[in-house]
């Protein structure tokens, strides 16, 4: 039994110096590792013309949007558009008979010309008593009574020609033009049926695509912004908008805008309801990149704000006192160590932070790899410090 108790103390003996021996070893490596450099990669705070910007989510409309209906009523002979074409203002887009619209402006021609014939007569009626009643030939009741059939005559002369002008008009809405720039949409309507002036149907839909506007949202607590950009870009024909894609792309990831514009109008009231501010934007759509009804996102450029310290965004650290940077170089330490550095953030692009307060431009920054970092940690930078 003493031997059983002597053989299991050794053993633990053994087993205790082992354990020992392997956490000594593993302290060793961990110190060591912790003594290796940190591979970061660093930016220079610089001093940048940095822009304000909101965004919002805007829908998009066509600028003009014209159901084309018939002002008078008749069989449609003729279709002189193609479903989908680019067409301009006064462009023929239909044709109605117009027999009986001829036939009623001929006619109206045609009174006229038997009415000016009566007041020519009736004008040298009067020329003649004028002269009798003044020779005392005739009474002057009688050249009155003349002088009133020539203004009888000549009313109707007038109204001859009224009539000649609604004629006309409704002649001329025989054939159906195009009042706007546009692109026709799907036709409604085909050859031969009897179309009227109260239809429901269009015979199609005329909508303007160049250029288009944008309908877009802001939160209200923005106005004080939006309306000094407004007044501050009065002479150059609006403040500067943008479209994006509505997948989230940005031109910070290499996004290209779908276009760029301006707003039109911003409206006269914030909606209750959402607590929002609607504006108009303008944008010339060359590339047929927004359609009606798609939804965008709408970038508006509030100001720039010159010369201030940005550093990327990436490089700016969130911790229970607020913001911080891992500053290499600081008053004190080597080139190679990283200190931790408050600093007060004005705001952040999608890009790079404006600092307000805690660095200067010039001063280099870690931007990747902060995550390994503690106060005073030996860093490696993998990448010349850049912009």
């Amino acid at each position: 039994m003493k031997r059983f108790f002597l053989a299991l103390a050794v053993a633990l003996v053994i087993i205790g110096g082992l354990v020992w021996l392997r956490s000594g070893k593993k302290a060793k490596d961990a110190h060591a590792e912790a003594q290796m450099p940190v591979p970061v990669a660093t930016a220079v705070a610089r001093l940048a013309d940095v822009p304000m910007t909101v965004d919002g989510i805007g829908t998009v409309q066509a600028l003009n949007t014209v159901n084309i209906r018939p002002m008078v009523s008749g069989p449609l002979t003729d279709i002189r558009f193609h479903e989908g074409q680019d067409v301009h203002k006064g462009d023929v887009l239909a044709l109605i008979d117009s027999r009986t619209y001829q036939a009623a402006y001929d006619q109206a021609v045609a009174k006229k010309a038997q009415d000016e014939a009566s007041l020519a007569n009736a004008q040298r009626d009067l020329a003649r008593y004028d002269k009798l009643a003044k020779s005392q030939y005739t009474t002057a009741q009688q050249a009155d009574t003349q002088r009133a059939t020539v203004a009888q005559d000549e009313a109707q002369v007038r109204q001859d020609q009224a009539q000649i002008d609604t004629a006309r008009t409704n002649l001329s809405y025989t054939s159906i033009t195009s009042p706007v720039d546009g692109r026709t949409g799907i036709r409604q309507v085909d050859i031969g049926n009897i179309v009227t002036s109260g239809d429901v149907t269009p015979l199609t839909v005329v909508t303007t695509l160049r250029p288009i506007a944008v309908v877009f949202t802001l939160p209200q607590q923005t106005l004080p912004d939006v309306v000094a950009a407004m007044q501050a870009s009065q002479g150059s024909g609006g403040a500067k908008v943008i479209a994006l894609p509505q997948d989230g792309g940005s031109p910070a990831d290499g996004t290209a805008p779908l276009d760029s514009g301006h707003v039109l109008v911003l409206d006269n009231e914030v909606d209750q309801n959402t607590g929002t501010i609607k504006l108009k934007a303008i944008f010339p759509n060359p590339l047929l990149h927004l359609w009606p009804g798609a939804f965008v996102n709408v970038r508006m450029f509030l100001r720039v704000d010159h010369d201030v310290v940005a550093v990327p965004v990436g490089a700016v650290q969130r911790g229970p006192q607020g913001a911080f940077v891992f500053l290499l170089g600081a008053a004190g330490t080597g080139p190679d160590v990283a200190t931790r550095h408050p600093v007060t953030v004005a705001r952040q692009t999608e890009a790079v932070a404006v600092i307000a307060a805690g660095l200067t431009a010039g001063q280099v920054v870690v931007t990747d790899g902060a995550s390994r970092l503690t106060e005073g940690s030996h860093v490696h930078v993998l990448a010349a410090p850049g912009a």
